[in-house]
């Protein structure tokens, strides 16, 4: 019986890995995040809580709830593809208009600053209606497969976001050395510009 519970739990943990490890707006904001050094530990806290409350409901059968209202995707697809482009028109212009301190040191470090970074981490999260289909629909239907074990199944892939989130927060920091310098951030805001704009464009035209 405890063989079977793990053996489902890896299965969650390495289906829920594969799914959340693929580029995307949350990633690369948490990625940025972890490479400033700003508030790292509450942006890998709402990414892995969100995650494990959104897991938990498609592993409760919420998916089912989801799929008959397409109306409800749609209507955050809009919203969400619209923060999403927003989002990366602003990356955009620290790109094209970098501050003129560069590097590690060049962003604000306040209680406010930590405010916005967690807004707009819960933004990108919530409005965003990939993150409903991965765990919500598509974890919640293979849970489902596992039968009684469906929860162990749902705690492995609860597991596989928080590892991965706190790597990439955290890891990030391993290239500080490079990204002190100013045109490597240009580089950065350049690529997060290019993926939040084209899943923006993406979400609103699919919408």
């Amino acid at each position: 019986m405890t063989h079977g519970i793990i053996t489902t739990a890896l299965a969650g943990f390495l289906t829920g890995l594969s799914l959340i490890v693929a580029i995307g707006a949350q990633n690369a904001f948490v990625l940025r995040q972890g490479m400033r050094r700003h508030a790292v530990l509450a942006v890998v806290a709402v990414c892995a809580v969100s995650d494990a409350v959104l897991i938990a409901l498609g592993v409760a059968g919420v998916g089912a709830v989801v799929t008959a209202w397409p109306a409800a995707l749609t209507a955050v697809g809009l919203a969400g593809g619209a923060f999403l482009v927003c989002y990366g028109i602003l990356a955009a212009r620290r790109m094209l208009r970098p501050a003129p301190d560069g590097g590690l040191t060049a962003q604000g470090t306040g209680a406010g600053s930590a405010r916005r970074a967690v807004l707009t981490c819960l933004a990108m999260t919530w409005l965003n209606p990939h993150v409903y289909l991965d765990t919500v629909l598509l974890l919640g239907t293979v849970a489902s497969d596992h039968g009684s074990q469906r929860w162990a199944f749902g705690l492995g892939a609860v597991l596989a976001s928080l590892t991965w989130f706190t790597s990439l927060g955290y890891g990030a920091r391993l290239l500080s050395g490079l990204l002190a310098r100013p045109a490597a951030w240009r580089v950065l805001d350049g690529l997060v510009a290019a993926t939040m704009v084209t899943m923006g464009g993406m979400l609103v035209a699919g919408a």
